[in-house]
């Protein structure tokens, strides 16, 4: 027996010997296996020809490539099989800003003969084409280009018969001419993904004979082109079918549901997207049962569908996913036995027991945010119980109901997350909250409660994200709150917390990202931030922090990303000379940092976004900066001089993958000399702020070429000469244009007309003459502003002005303009009634600021020039009198018609201008009371 048991333990000790050895023999692990020195060249020229800003391709050096990161080789022959370059872009709380940028894809890579995997998605290729080289990798069984930045005309698809996934999304196909022929030169494509391809229904080849059509495929996705029509005629025989995405297909007149699912029976996963489906679309008696028991992921979103809830959608006995988005139902949703996941969202449920949320017992995951739910559903939110135990996990309810009682959804026990928001909720955070022990994911922002933040949070032990911005609430930052060791994000932004930042914040290792910004917060920025290794987002701008900030607070932070600092007027950045941090920052916005640039910061080579703005900086502008590829800039109200030499140049990385513009704004500052010419290679800046310089000459001809522009700002500097007639060649997308205070010259080019998206032209304080163009009423329509203050313009205000129903601020001060005041100013709709147009203002506009004299003083308003209606007309020869029709701008805050030759009467009905706070008729040979009034 003992001999048995021996030799057994000698057969597995050979067994596990033997195994070891053909592993090893294998190559895996082998060092003796290395990639040809054909392969690796190639792989060392596509580097070359790439611009890697955030080092995915550091690794790539040596002699053996099958030891670089992102490349798997055969074990045997050492030759590149697959090829991991995929990028991503930088997400709100995901540490993750990597992706390379070239303009094509180098054809080296076409030595990579054995290559099996490739994905080069989410990069960005300047709109290159892809190359042809890829066509004649033909071992090739996975390609993702998606999101690359790619266009294509499907040229290079023939030959690639080993082919099973195929992802081309966001890749520009509209000059392809085969793109059909994919589905039938490649037998063995199992997924082909052409999502937002820019396709028509032509490009499917509808006409050829689907019988050809392989029957593989399994994933189709189609989505949000340029469809529509009927069906088209090769998913007929698409037998294999499981996934298809038709979403944004215009076919709501041409098919219906039960056509679609007869001809691909196989279907499990359908998605229509926004496909102007209507509840007609949903019945037919051609209806197959059988094949609606098949189908278990339904997607419908943003469609036509209304009133009482789709028959055929309980008859889906398989159903386990429903998104309903963005529809019009307003019924009961019958119990759903397999549903897992319901999404009714933006819809128009009016009682929330409507959506089933106390009787659909197996849900786990619920979304009806924007619902109108009544306060009337409040009760039976609070008493109704139909199930003795709920699966909800995930529950979104944000900005559906308004003042909940928090109770009611205590008994929901495995709830994992919790959305909230825009609730309407009042009040204290309660124990029916704190109590869901199993929460994962808590919400709550953008509500009006009250007090502090519990220390019953602390035991919400598996939280990971929680989002409490914009509540109100007030008072210090529990310490109990870093104990959640699970903590990936924490926003407490836009409150009245006060006190210290907690010294034990160090003991949220799992921390990504971190929001304190706009609060109250005062005492230093505790040195135990430097214990949170995937630390990825700070922001704890806007708050009363104050002392030094050092290399030990940014000793282990690798992972940083983001840092905001800005708006602690009592904090400072003290750093050594040579200090190289650990952190390649994206972006970074800090005040107080020294009187020169931080040396620091030439090492940042994924720096985009900087601003350093009233932070005490003096001097030229160092060289390195000029070397940079910083997309947005702020170095405002600093005492920076010299020349505009050595600008960031921006680079070739998009912006649009992060949540802000490219933007240069560099004003109040001493900066002399012209504008330089090198201005005009930045094609990508969106707002250019050159104001309050030194800056002389004229308007480089060249800024034509900035054809993103939304903004230019180039006011209180010392330019001179006319405008430049090239100056209508600015993109129509351009809202504001700010020349004021310079010594400009010369008429208005009636190009400016052209100009006609402009919302504030404001050409005030400079040396302009003639007549004010009747066209600048006719064309500029979207004006807000106009601003023609301080100016030699001469002849009558014309009429042409009253076309502009927008402008709430009209300001032609200070000129030398005759004739009467015409009647239909009085029609200016804006200043009418604040039911028009835009006199809410517009995001675009977030960052414009306007100079207005109001109350007799000059005036700066920024963000809150959008509620300012104002009307100044004085200083001028004008004669006659003030028209009555003038008393109907109920709107108008301020009305100065002063030292003119207006005579006659005062309108009686001028108390009917119930807005103004300034009003000043002085210096005019009006009888009655001489009117000046600056309350």
């Amino acid at each position: 027996m003992g001999n048995q048991w021996g030799f057994r333990l000698h057969l597995i000790f050979i067994s596990i010997f033997l195994c070891a050895t053909t592993y090893t023999c294998l190559g895996f692990n082998n060092t003796s296996v290395i990639c040809p020195e054909q392969e690796r060249f190639a792989l060392l020229k596509f580097k070359e020809s790439v611009q890697d800003d955030f080092g995915m391709l550091s690794s790539w050096v040596g002699n053996d490539c099958c030891r670089w990161g992102r490349i798997q080789c055969d074990p045997v022959t050492g030759h590149v099989e697959r090829l991991h370059l995929r990028g991503d872009w930088d997400d709100e709380f995901l540490p993750q800003t990597l992706y390379l940028v070239g303009n094509e894809v180098s054809s080296s890579l076409a030595s990579l003969s054995h290559l099996k995997y490739l994905d080069m998605s989410w990069n960005d290729f300047q709109g290159s084409k892809i190359p042809e080289f890829i066509g004649s990798l033909k071992q090739l069984t996975y390609l993702n280009l998606s999101n690359a930045g790619l266009q294509d005309d499907m040229a290079w698809t023939f030959g690639l018969s080993s082919l099973k996934h195929l992802d081309l999304s966001f890749v520009g196909l509209y000059r392809a001419k085969n793109v059909n022929m994919v589905f039938y030169m490649i037998p063995s494509l199992e997924e082909l993904n052409l999502h937002e391809c820019e396709l028509y229904f032509s490009d499917l080849g509808h006409s050829h004979n689907s019988s050809k059509i392989p029957p593989k495929i399994k994933h189709l996705d189609l989505g949000w082109s340029n469809f529509n029509g009927p069906l088209p005629r090769l998913l007929q025989n698409m037998t294999s079918l499981e996934f298809l995405d038709f979403s944004y297909f215009d076919l709501s007149l041409s098919w219906s549901f039960a056509d679609l699912l007869n001809m691909i029976p196989s279907l499990s996963e359908l998605h229509l997207t926004n496909c102007g489906l209507q509840n007609t679309h949903l019945s037919s008696p051609r209806l197959n049962y059988t094949t609606l028991s098949n189908i278990q992921h339904l997607d419908l979103t943003n469609n036509l569908i209304e009133g009482k809830f789709p028959s055929i959608l309980t008859n889906m006995s398989s159903l386990s996913v429903l998104d309903l988005w963005g529809n019009m139902l307003n019924s009961s949703v019958p119990i759903m036995p397999n549903l897992i996941e319901l999404d009714l969202s933006q819809n128009m449920f009016k009682q929330i027991e409507h959506v089933g949320i106390w009787r659909q017992c197996q849900l786990k995951k619920l979304s009806v945010s924007l619902n109108p739910f009544g306060l009337e559903t409040i009760e039976s939110l609070k008493n109704a119980s139909e199930c003795s135990r709920y699966s909800l996990e995930r529950l979104k309810l944000g900005s559906s109901l308004y003042d909940i009682i928090l109770e009611s959804l205590g008994r929901l026990a495995n709830l994992r997350e919790l959305d909230l928001s825009f609730c309407g909720l009042t009040g204290p955070i309660t124990e029916s909250i704190t109590g869901l022990r199993f929460l994962e994911v808590l919400d709550l922002s953008y509500n009006q409660l009250t007090g502090t933040i519990p220390e019953s949070l602390g035991g919400l032990a598996n939280l990971r994200e929680l989002h409490l911005h914009n509540c109100r609430l007030i008072g210090p930052i529990p310490e109990s709150v870093t104990r959640l060791r699970f903590l990936q994000v924490l926003d407490l932004s836009h409150n009245q917390l006060t006190g210290p930042i907690p010294e034990s914040l160090g003991r949220l290792v799992s921390l990504q990202s971190i929001s304190l910004t706009s609060n109250r917060l005062n005492g230093t920025i505790p040195v135990s931030i430097s214990q949170l290794p995937k630390l990825h987002s700070v922001d704890i701008s806007n708050n009363f922090l104050e002392g030094v900030v050092s290399e030990a607070h940014f000793a282990n932070l690798s992972m940083l990303k983001h840092l905001d600092t800005s708006s602690n007027t009592g904090l400072t950045f003290n750093v050594s000379h040579g200090w190289i941090p650990p952190f390649q920052l994206v972006s970074f916005s800090y005040c107080k940092i020294g009187s020169e640039f931080p040396q620091w910061l030439q090492s940042q080579k994924t720096l985009i976004k900087l601003t350093l703005s009233n932070a005490t900086i003096s001097g030229s502008l160092p060289t390195w900066l000029g070397k940079m590829h910083i997309k947005f800039l702020d170095l405002s109200q600093n005492k920076l001089i010299g020349p505009l030499t050595n600008l960031p140049n921006g680079g070739k990385i998009h912006v649009s993958r992060y949540p802000f513009y490219a933007g240069l704004f560099l004003q109040d500052n001493l900066f002399n000399g012209s504008i330089p010419r090198s201005l005009c290679r930045r094609i990508d800046l969106i707002i250019l702020d050159l104001s309050k310089n030194r800056l002389t000459g004229k308007i480089p001809k060249c800024l034509k070429n900035l054809q993103n522009l939304e903004g230019i700002r180039l006011s209180s500097n010392k330019l001179y000469g006319d405008i430049p007639r090239s100056i209508t060649l600015f993109s129509s997308s351009l809202l504001g244009l700010k020349l004021n205070d310079n010594k400009f010259s010369g008429k208005l080019p009636r190009e400016l007309g052209d100009l006609q998206g402009l919302t504030i032209l404001d050409l005030g304080d400079n040396e302009f003459f003639g007549n004010i163009p009747e066209w600048i009423g006719d064309k500029l329509q979207d004006l807000m502003v106009l601003r023609l203050r301080g100016n030699n313009f001469m002849g009558r205000i014309p009429r042409s002005m009253c076309n502009i129903s927008e402008l709430q601020i009209l300001d032609v001060a200070y000129n030398n303009l005759t004739g009467t005041i015409p009647r239909c100013l009085g029609r200016l709709h804006a200043m009418v009634s604040d039911t028009g147009g835009k006199s809410g203002g517009s995001d675009d506009l977030e960052e414009e600021y306007v100079n207005q004299v109001l109350k007799g003083v000059d005036r700066v308003y920024t963000t809150s020039w959008k509620i300012v209606f104002n009307m100044d007309l004085s200083s001028n020869q004008l004669v006659g009198g003030i028209p009555v029709e003038l008393t109907a701008l109920s709107m108008l805050m301020g009305l100065n018609l002063s030292n003119n030759h207006l005579t006659g009467f005062i309108p009686d009905s001028i108390g009917n201008m119930t807005s103004l706070e300034s009003l000043d008729f002085s210096k005019n040979e009006l009888t009655g009371i001489c009117w000046r009034n600056h309350n």
